[in-house]
């Protein structure tokens, strides 16, 4: 039997779909959305925000729906709910320039100094490898190995991936937010480099955090609906290098990563009542984790 090809279902069918209507002007389709409140808005409605477009009232500081001038402590919100900032990548170079002045306190002082800094287990004595480390109460070294380069190709690439990286999310998420993003997912992968790597070896470098990033960006290009093809096609790039180099901890590349994507899922899609309680909560469950992982390890190794 012969089918005949189907036209255009007309516009009062079931079939049929249509873009919702501006919230100030019904009478506009449109597709574009306030990336705070998530109202439809036109094209003469929309406001250029740091990441994405915000309605009228969003870019006002006005609560969605009030009527009046904006309260004058009201400030708009990024993507995230946090404090839009003057400079949206302040802390960015904050990072940047706590790495750059370890990597230059590196090369300058004596080798003990490294020693001191990078994120070791428990081992023998042996030649370059100092005697203490995480498993002798040294939990510190979980936070400065974040911060430790010695080569500087190796602080080069990281420090280029976190400008490239870390703009847009902090303009998207808001300072504080970026900042537990940020140490959070270096932490993750500094203690599952700690689990699994051996205990004579010296893990350094802020590749973790760089991949907390990583898995932060994807939930922000998901949340845009923007094209995620740029994202896997560099992950993905990322990924082959960590497992096909060697030197290069790939434990340390998996705990950021997870972790970044986690938490960066929960900061992105937040339900606006409790967005905060979420957020925090989510970073907080990661830290429990993370000193999970780290007792269970230093009680095999001591």
């Amino acid at each position: 039997m012969d089918h005949a090809a189907a036209g255009p279902p007309d516009a009062g069918s079931p079939g049929a779909q249509s873009l919702p209507g501006c919230y100030r002007h019904p009478d506009r389709e449109t597709g574009i959305r306030c990336t705070r409140c998530e109202r439809p808005i036109c094209t003469d409605c929309m406001v250029n925000a740091s990441v994405g477009f915000h309605c009228p009232d969003c870019a006002a500081g006005r609560t969605p729906g009030a009527t009046g001038p904006a309260p004058s402590a009201s400030r708009p919100r990024t993507l995230a709910g946090g404090t839009v900032a003057a400079d949206p990548h302040l802390v960015t170079k904050i990072l940047i320039g706590i790495n750059v002045a370890v990597f230059i306190a590196v090369q300058a002082l004596p080798s003990s100094f490294l020693g001191d800094m990078v994120l070791i287990g428990r081992w023998p004595p042996a030649p370059f490898v100092p005697t203490e480390g995480v498993a002798e109460g040294e939990w510190y070294r979980l936070v400065t190995t974040m911060f430790t380069h010695e080569e500087i190709w190796h602080i080069g690439f990281n420090m280029i991936s976190l400008w490239f990286l870390g703009g847009p999310l902090e303009a998207a998420l808001g300072r504080a937010r970026y900042v537990a993003l940020y140490l959070v997912s270096g932490l993750a992968g500094s203690v599952l480099a700690y689990l699994l790597e051996s205990p004579t070896t010296a893990t350094l470098g802020a590749s973790g955090a760089i991949f907390g990033l990583f898995g932060a960006t994807a939930a922000l290009v998901r949340r845009l609906n923007a094209d995620m093809r740029p994202v896997v096609i560099l992950l993905a790039i990322s990924l082959i290098f960590t497992f096909t180099r060697g030197n290069i901890s790939w434990q340390a590349h998996v705990g950021g990563l997870v972790a970044g994507a986690v938490i960066g899922y929960a900061m992105l899609h937040a339900p606006r009542e409790r967005r905060a309680l979420v957020q925090y909560g989510t970073c907080a469950l990661v830290l429990v984790v993370v000193v999970g992982l780290t007792l269970l390890r230093t009680v095999q190794l001591t």
